[in-house]
């Protein structure tokens, strides 16, 4: 059974962990303050879930979600995570980050300071623009006409690969929005975004294309 590591035990990260679950996936997850600090939430999560350190989520995972926000200074175990694909589930909020130049002057993407963080791992920009209560809400089987669609951004085909299938498991369609130097056609105050996931494949491929650059504040 292929096993996900989730670092990150949030509203996000503990969503996905359910529907990892519910899609019929093993997890290991993580968060900053301890296993121990994760009882009650592994205990609701079944026995398909165990706690871990953020280095044995990543060293334990297939493949591994990050469900944390972005720091200047790498805090990920990039060695555990060295040639895993790795999706990274961060939008970068000034109000909560700080100001990160060269994401504010268009130079690079969060996601792109991730993949420099994690050299050794292919990372892939993957559920940003879905708010996490949603991840079972929006989910439709395959082939229906009024699927919703999540885009993937990344620099590795493989990756995208991967995340495509998962999104299929959880439900929803995918709009391949690559490389992660365009992710940020799917970040905060985008068309994309605002949207949600209530769109189709064709909409969220039309919404997309209709980014601009936005001033940060």
């Amino acid at each position: 059974m292929t096993t996900i590591g989730i670092i990150g035990a949030g509203e996000v990260g503990s969503q996905l962990a359910r529907a990892a679950i519910k899609g019929g996936y093993e997890v290991v997850i993580a968060n900053s303050r301890g296993p121990e600090s994760l009882r009650a939430l592994v205990a609701d999560l079944g026995t398909a879930a165990r706690a871990a350190t953020a280095a044995e989520a990543a060293a334990a995972g297939d493949f591994v979600i990050i469900a944390v926000p972005l720091r200047l200074i790498n805090d990920m175990p990039a060695e555990a995570l060295a040639g895993k694909i790795v999706l990274d589930t961060n939008n970068y909020m000034p109000w909560r980050d700080g100001r990160y130049a060269m994401v504010d002057s268009g130079e690079k993407t969060e996601h792109e300071l991730r993949q420099e963080h994690l050299p050794k791992s292919k990372v892939a920009k993957a559920f940003t623009h879905i708010q996490a209560p949603r991840l079972f809400l929006s989910a439709r089987p395959a082939g229906d006409p009024n699927r919703h669609a999540l885009s993937v951004s990344s620099n590795f085909p493989e990756a995208v690969e991967l995340v495509t299938h998962l999104y299929d498991r959880f439900g929803f369609d995918t709009v391949d929005n690559s490389p992660l130097s365009e992710s940020w056609r799917s970040g905060p105050g985008q068309p994309a975004w605002l949207a949600h996931a209530h769109q189709t494949r064709d909409q969220l491929a039309a919404n997309l294309r209709k980014a601009r650059r936005l001033p940060r504040r």
